[in-house]
C-alpha cells in the first residue's frame, strides 16, 4: 500500500522534491477559520476516536525530551512485557513516530502488510495478544523518507486513532517522537481524556534538562504521569555481569530529578549489549534472556505500572 494514497496529497509540499518550498499553512484545514478570527469549535474526530478507542481500557503515551535515550526499545520492551505477565491481556502499539517509525524493525515485523476491511485498518500481530500499526507498514520501502508538514502528520495520527480496528485492548502504547510538538498536542487533544504518560530518560543532566521540559508539557496539558523510567541507568557486561555507570549522574541522575519535581521513579534499566543487538535484529529480548538484569528489572516496572493502572 502507497502511504501517499492514505492520505489527500493535494497539499503542496509534501513530496521529497517540494520540501520547504510550500506555505507553513499550506493543507492545514483551518485556514480559514485563521484569517477570519472566528473560533473553532471542538474537532468532530474527538468523539469518533473516543468511540473506537471505548474498548480500550488503558491508554500510554510513551514520551522523551530527547531524542537517543531508547524510548522506542523501552515501549517494545514494556509492550513485550504486559503481554507475556498476563496471556488473557491484549496489548497494542501504536508508532507514532511519523518521520522515524522503528517499531516494525524492534518488533521483528517488517515487510508485513497492513488489511483493510469493512471495520478500519488491521494491526499487524506480534504475538496472540500483542499488535501493532506504524506508518512503517505503508512505506514502499524501510529507507522511504516521510517529509511532511504538521498537518498531513497530523492527519496520519487522526487516521491512526480513528481507523485502527484494535478489537478490546487492555493496554494501548503510543511510541512518540522525542520533544513537544504537532504529533504530542494532536494526541493529548484527540485522546481528550482517559490517557496517561511514561517519560523515558537516561541518567546524565544533558538528558534530564530535557526531561524537565517534557514534564512540564505534561502539566501543562493536563497529561497524568505515571512516571519516568530510566534508561541505560548502568553497563552490564555480558561476559562477567558486572556493572558499571557510563552516564556519571553529577547532579543525582532521575531520582533526584523525580524527587524534586514530585513525579514517580518507576524504575531503572540497565544498558545491556544484547539487548541492543536483539532491538536491532526484531528478536523477543525477554523470552530470550528471561534472567538477564534488564528483564528482571523490566518485570518490576511493568508491576508498578499495572498496579498504578489497575489498583
Amino acid at each position: 500500500m502507497n502511504v501517499n494514497k492514505i492520505l489527500d496529497t493535494d497539499c503542496p509540499g509534501t513530496g521529497s522534491e517540494d520540501a520547504g518550498k510550500a506555505s507553513a499553512c499550506a493543507g492545514c484545514p483551518n485556514q480559514n477559520i485563521c484569517a477570519s478570527g472566528v473560533a473553532a469549535g471542538p474537532d468532530p474526530a474527538i468523539e469518533l476516536i473516543k468511540s473506537r478507542l471505548s474498548n480500550v481500557k488503558h491508554k500510554i503515551l510513551v514520551l522523551s525530551g530527547k531524542g537517543g535515550v531508547g524510548k522506542s526499545t523501552v515501549t517494545s520492551l514494556l509492550g513485550h512485557m504486559l503481554a507475556k505477565q498476563n496471556p488473557n491481556m491484549n496489548v497494542g502499539i501504536l508508532d507514532a513516530d511519523i518521520c522515524g517509525p522503528s517499531q516494525p524493525r524492534v518488533l521483528g515485523v517488517r515487510g508485513e502488510q497492513v488489511h483493510n476491511s469493512g471495520s478500519g485498518w488491521s494491526p499487524v500481530y506480534v504475538t496472540d495478544n500483542l499488535s501493532l500499526m506504524s506508518i512503517g507498514f505503508l512505506l514502499g520501502s524501510p529507507d522511504d523518507a516521510v517529509i511532511w508538514r504538521g498537518p498531513k502528520k497530523n492527519g496520519m495520527i487522526k487516521q491512526f486513532l480513528s481507523e485502527v480496528d484494535w478489537g478490546d485492548l487492555d493496554y494501548l502504547l503510543i511510541d512518540t517522537p522525542p520533544g513537544t510538538s504537532d504529533e504530542h498536542l494532536s494526541l493529548v487533544q484527540y485522546l481528550s481524556e482517559g490517557a496517561q504518560c511514561i517519560v523515558v530518560s537516561t541518567p546524565q543532566e544533558l538528558s534530564l534538562l530535557d526531561v524537565r521540559k517534557e514534564l512540564a508539557f505534561c502539566k501543562k496539558v493536563g497529561l497524568p504521569i505515571l512516571g519516568v523510567i530510566e534508561n541505560m541507568a548502568l553497563f552490564v557486561c555480558p561476559n562477567c555481569q558486572a556493572q558499571s555507570e557510563i552516564f556519571p549522574a553529577s547532579t543525582g541522575g532521575s531520582s533526584q530529578m523525580c524527587s524534586e519535581l514530585g513525579v514517580r521513579l518507576l524504575g531503572a534499566l540497565p544498558l545491556e549489549p544484547l539487548l541492543a543487538r536483539a532491538a536491532d535484529r526484531g528478536e523477543d529480548f525477554i523470552a530470550d534472556r528471561p534472567t538477564s538484569p534488564a528483564v528482571s528489572a523490566l518485570t518490576e516496572i511493568v508491576k508498578k505500572i499495572t498496579a498504578a493502572c489497575e489498583p
